[in-house]
C-alpha cells in the first residue's frame, strides 16, 4: 500500500486487495464488463442481479449491494461507448467524477476506485483518478470558512493489482492534482480573497521550502519604468492598497544539465470591470475568473515542486492586476510606449489582459535570448471569441513561425488528447498583423478595436499578433538571427464553468508535452 503526501482534496492510497476493509465502497469505472478479469470476477454476479431489476444499470451510475464483501456496496459508473470516432479519454474522467458524486450522495467516506485494465486509451487510469479528484475538490473559501467541510472523504483508494504500477500512478496523480488544486484555489476564489496582493501571499507561502524561487514586484514606480503597459492597467487600482497589482516571478531549476527552458507568462486579472470601456448589460459577473492564466502558471510550478523533473529550467511570471474603473483609469486613445520601445495606442480598455502581459513577455524574451532551448508561452482567459470559436472545454493554441517549425501546437494537442486536457489549433495569419497595424503616424501598433472580441473576425488570433509586436517578439521570427519559439494559449473556454469549479487547464497537457520522462 502506498499513500500520497501532497496537499490534495484527500489522501490517495494504492490498494492491491479488492477486499480491503479500509474502504467502505467501490466505484467501478469501465466501458465493458468484459474487462472484469479473474480478480474482479466477484463483481459480475452482483451487477447481473442488479440489471434484472434496474434498467439504468450500465447506463448511469447506480448503487449495487455487495453483501459478501467488506465494502458492502458499489457504484457502477459506466463510461458509455468509447469506440466511436468522437470518443476520447474524457469518457473515463467523466464516468469517474459521476461515480464519485454518486458515492458521496450514498455517504461513502473511503471509496475505492476500480478501473479495470483493457481500456482503449493509454492514460485512462490516470485520467480516471484525476476525474475522481476533481469531484472531491473543495473550494478554498469553503475550507477557510468551514474547516469541517474541508474534506469530502477521508481517503481515496485506487485499485491496482500491480503494486509498483499503483505506486507510480499515486505519485504522478498526486503531483498533477496538487497543481490543479493550486490553480483552482487561485482561479476560482473571489476577487477579494484572491486580490493581487493575496495571490502573491498565497504563492509565496505555498512555495516556501520548495525548489521554486519566488520574487514579487509590487511598486508602481517600478511598473512604470519596467512594465509600462501593465502599469497603465494598474494605475486606477493602485489607489486602493488591497487591489494594488503584483508581478509574481517564479523559477525552477531541475537537477542535471539543462536541455529545455520554458518561459511562461500568465494573465492574472483578479477582476475585470472592463475599465473605462465598462462591461455593461450584466456581463461583468464571473470576471474574477480572468486570473486563470496566472493560476495555471502557479499550478504548473506546484507540479514542478512536487515531481522534481530533471534537466529542465522553468521561468514564470504571473501578471496580477485588477482592471478597475475610476478617475485614474487608463482610457482609449492613450499612447503608451512599451518596454520594447513600441508606441501602443489603446483602443479598448477591456483588452487589458494583453496589456498586462506584453511587457512581461518582453522581459521573458530578453531572458530567453540567454537560455538553452527556450520556449515562450502566454496563458490567458483572453477572449470571448475563443469560446465562440471552439466552445467550452477546449484550450486554443497558436504558434509563431519558430514554434510552428517545431510543431509545438500539434504536439501539445497530442499531449492534451492523451491526458483529457484537449486543445484546438489556430493559426496567426497576416490579417492579424494587419488588424493591429498603426492606423496613423502617431503610434506603432493598435492594441485593439472597440468591439467585443466575440463580434470581431479573428478575435482570438489578432491579440497574439499584438503581443508579439508590443513585446518585440516579432523581431525573433523565422528570418531572425536568433529566432524564438512562442505559443499563445487562450483558455477562455477550457478554464471551467461559472458558476462552478475551475478545471486547472492546460497544465496537465503541458506536463504531458514537456515533462513526462523527466521524473
Amino acid at each position: 500500500m502506498a499513500e500520497s503526501s501532497q496537499a490534495l482534496p484527500t489522501s490517495i492510497t494504492s490498494v492491491s486487495d479488492l477486499n480491503s476493509s479500509s474502504h467502505d465502497g467501490i466505484v467501478l469505472v469501465t466501458h465493458s464488463l468484459e474487462t472484469l478479469t479473474e480478480s474482479l470476477a466477484c463483481l459480475r454476479e452482483p451487477i447481473a442481479r442488479a440489471k434484472e431489476i434496474d434498467h439504468a444499470v450500465g447506463k448511469e451510475p447506480v448503487i449495487i449491494p455487495l453483501p459478501d464483501m467488506p465494502s458492502r456496496r458499489m457504484v457502477y459508473s459506466p463510461t458509455g461507448p468509447v469506440d466511436r470516432d468522437y470518443d476520447d479519454v474524457r469518457r473515463y474522467s467523466d464516468a469517474a467524477a459521476a461515480g464519485i458524486r454518486r458515492a458521496l450522495m450514498a455517504g461513502f467516506r473511503s471509496p475505492l476506485l476500480v478501473v479495470p485494465i483493457g481500456y482503449p486509451f493509454a492514460q485512462a487510469f490516470v485520467v480516471s483518478v484525476l476525474g475522481a479528484l476533481e469531484a472531491l475538490y473543495v473550494p478554498l473559501e469553503v475550507c477557510e470558512a468551514c474547516p469541517k467541510k474541508g474534506k469530502k472523504v477521508a481517503r481515496l483508494g485506487i485499485y491496482s493489482e500491480d503494486e509498483a504500477a499503483g505506486i507510480k500512478v499515486v505519485n504522478l496523480v498526486s503531483g498533477l492534482e496538487s497543481g490543479r488544486l493550486i490553480a483552482r484555489d487561485i482561479g476560482g476564489s473571489d476577487p477579494e480573497r484572491m486580490s493581487a496582493p493575496l495571490v502573491a501571499d498565497y504563492v509565496e507561502q505555498n512555495f516556501r521550502g520548495t525548489p521554486v524561487h519566488v520574487n514579487i514586484i509590487q511598486d508602481q514606480v517600478q511598473f512604470e519604468k519596467c512594465y509600462p503597459l501593465f502599469a497603465a492597467v494598474n494605475r486606477c487600482a493602485n489607489h486602493i492598497k488591497r487591489h494594488q497589482g503584483r508581478i509574481v516571478e517564479l523559477e525552477y531549476l531541475g537537477e542535471g544539465p539543462t536541455d529545455l527552458t520554458l518561459l511562461l507568462v500568465g494573465k492574472g486579472v483578479t477582476y475585470d470591470t472592463g475599465g473605462a470601456d465598462v462591461k455593461a448589460g450584466g456581463v461583468m459577473a464571473g470576471m474574477h475568473r480572468d486570473k486563470c492564466g496566472a493560476a495555471a502558471v502557479a499550478g504548473f510550478f506546484q507540479i514542478l515542486a512536487a515531481l522534481r523533473p530533471r534537466r529542465v529550467k522553468v521561468i514564470g511570471a504571473m501578471a496580477c492586476v485588477r482592471n478597475s474603473i475610476g478617475a485614474d483609469c487608463y482610457v482609449a486613445d492613450e499612447i503608451i510606449t512599451s518596454r520594447a520601445g513600441v508606441r501602443v495606442r489603446v483602443g479598448n480598455t477591456d483588452a487589458e489582459g494583453r496589456m498586462a502581459m506584453a511587457d512581461v513577455l518582453c522581459h521573458m524574451k530578453e531572458r530567453a535570448l540567454k537560455e538553452t532551448n527556450p520556449y515562450l508561452m502566454t496563458i490567458a482567459t483572453l477572449t470571448g471569441h475563443a469560446v465562440k470559436a471552439v466552445g467550452q472545454n477546449y484550450s486554443i493554441i497558436m504558434d509563431n513561425g519558430p514554434a510552428a517549425g517545431k510543431h509545438v501546437s500539434q504536439t501539445m494537442q497530442s499531449a492534451g488528447n492523451l491526458m483529457g486536457d484537449p486543445f484546438e489549433i489556430s493559426t496567426i495569419r497576416r490579417e492579424d498583423y494587419e488588424f493591429v497595424a498603426a492606423p496613423s503616424e502617431y503610434e506603432d501598433t493598435l492594441q485593439c478595436n472597440n468591439q467585443p472580441s466575440s463580434l470581431t473576425p479573428r478575435g482570438h488570433q489578432f491579440p497574439a499578433a499584438f503581443m508579439m509586436i508590443a513585446s518585440g517578439l516579432d523581431k525573433h521570427g523565422n528570418s531572425a538571427s536568433h529566432p524564438l519559439p512562442y505559443s499563445h494559449m487562450d483558455i477562455a473556454g477550457s478554464s471551467g464553468p461559472f458558476p462552478g469549479v475551475p478545471t486547472g487547464a492546460p497544465i496537465v497537457a503541458m506536463v504531458a508535452k514537456f515533462l513526462l520522462g523527466r521524473f
